[in-house]
């Protein structure tokens, strides 16, 4: 498969209204306009941080705009995601350390154009449920599954709505043997369906590789997580599926020389065509000095759309055409 157009451009420049921003989430909307959304603020963990987001409507980026903030209290990790009968979600977390973080959501029935106020995904949850960075999915059966992980733990698992997304249902945890590792684990999944229920993850790690997990009954339970060949440098990927069952992931691919953690560069594409066994069609996205990272993608029938945190001073955005096969 190859690419035939690729658009890179940024959010927005110097002239922003914070000095750190990362964590950044998309979605397509009907008619081509792109709404994005990262946190943003003095630095990743202070009071100030906030969700900030900006519309992309006739090929510019708007200014961004502050749409989630609590005094004093670091926000976290947008994510935003379309239901078919097109509410808007937007899920992030609050909370002043992870073991902390509440998860909260924000509605919009006009494409992002107003939001509800913000609401616990779960009443009375602390720890974070919910999609913890990337996008939920929808299931051949209507079910939405959020993938999900909790720190300390660092243990993955899926949330799972059979009613669109008001009430939430924590899955099997994924089974780990936490005692055989050099790190803490696996966390921030992202998912696919290949088949009616069945349903698989791949994780960040701290042991130098993406981890993956399979289930067979719609997300409820899965198999022992285990290692792929693909490098993980214990930083964020994601991936989305076409049409045509094509997986396209984005992630950097270093494997630490030693310790749990890796430089956060370069960051690049690939493809695969049979669930995830083999991938191909790689396609630099960014490299250099700094940090290309955390990567958000999302997909438009042969469009594929990206966002990610280009060295914690600006959101970058690509747009990737494929050719067709």
């Amino acid at each position: 498969m190859k690419y035939t157009g690729q658009i890179r451009e940024f959010i927005f420049e110097d002239d922003r209204p914070f000095p750190s921003c990362h964590a950044s989430t998309l979605v397509v909307l009907p008619g081509g306009d792109v709404l994005a959304a990262w946190f943003g603020g003095t630095r990743e963990k202070a009071g100030d941080v906030a969700i900030w987001m900006s519309r992309r409507e006739g090929g510019t980026w708007s200014y961004p705009v502050k749409i989630a903030d609590r005094e004093n209290v670091p926000h976290w990790n947008p994510v935003l995601f379309r239901r078919g009968d097109g509410v808007l979600f937007l899920y992030y977390k609050a909370g002043y350390t992870i073991p902390e973080w509440e998860t909260m959501v924000m509605r919009s029935h006009d494409d992002g154009r107003t939001w509800s106020d913000p609401a616990p995904l779960v009443p009375g949850d602390i720890g974070g449920r919910g999609p913890v960075k990337n996008k939920p999915i929808t299931l051949g059966d209507g079910t939405l599954l959020a993938p999900a992980s909790l720190e300390p733990a660092w243990d993955c698992f899926a949330d799972i709505s059979r009613d669109g997304g008001e009430t939430w249902e924590r899955s099997e945890t994924v089974p780990l043997d936490h005692s055989g590792l050099k790190g803490r684990g696996i966390i921030q999944p992202t998912l696919w369906e290949s088949a009616p229920g069945r349903v698989h993850m791949l994780t960040r790690s701290t042991e130098g590789a993406i981890y993956r997990s399979d289930s067979a009954d719609g997300g409820r339970t899965w198999c022992p997580a285990y290692p792929t060949e693909l490098p993980n440098n214990n930083s964020g990927i994601d991936l989305v599926q076409l049409d045509d069952g094509t997986l396209a992931l984005v992630y950097n691919p270093v494997r630490p020389e030693s310790g749990t953690k890796g430089p956060r560069t370069p960051l690049v594409l690939h493809l695969s065509g049979d669930n995830g066994e083999t991938w191909h069609s790689g396609l630099l996205l960014d490299q250099g000095e700094g940090e290309f990272s955390y990567p958000s993608i999302v997909a438009a029938g042969r469009e594929l759309y990206v966002t990610y945190t280009w060295k914690r001073e600006r959101i970058a955005f690509q747009k990737i055409t494929l050719a067709q096969s």
